[in-house]
This record gives C-alpha cells, structure tokens and sequence, in this order.
C-alpha cells in the first residue's frame, strides 16, 4: 500500500477498500485507525481540507457509510 496518492480516485479507492475489510470483519478496528490516519497524514488535503471537509469527489467514491467511519476516525484523533 503506498502512503502518498496523487490521484483522488487511487485515494479514494485504497480508502475505500480498508475499510471494506474493516467491515468484513477482516482487520480490527485499531489496525484501521492506524492505517487511516497514517494516510490522512501523508496526504493532507486531499482527504480533508483546512475546514475539516472531504471532497466531494471523494466522498461519491467512498459513499456515506465509509465516509461516516473515516470520519469518526478522524475526529478522534
């Protein structure tokens, strides 16, 4: 898995796939925080901007669902 993307929808698609293992019961809840938040760090605002907001591109991709953790994620940081 590489750390830095800079194509959104190669972004969205890594994201999108940790956390359909998390929800396939396939990774554990804090593996998934690590490997989000590592990704958050490494690409900054291409996941969230300044505002704290996810682009929109990125959240078609992604759907309500997955946003809802990555986001719960991220507010627990």
């Amino acid at each position: 898995m590489k750390s830095v993307y800079k194509n959104p929808k190669e972004l969205a698609t890594c994201l999108k796939d940790l956390v359909d293992l998390y929800l396939d019961n396939l990774m554990s809840e804090e593996k998934l925080k690590v490997r989000i938040l590592k990704m958050i760090d490494a690409n900054g605002s291409a996941i969230y901007d300044e505002e704290g907001h996810m682009p929109v591109k990125l959240h078609n991709i992604l759907g309500d669902e997955r946003k809802e953790i990555i986001d719960r994620i991220y507010s627990e940081r």
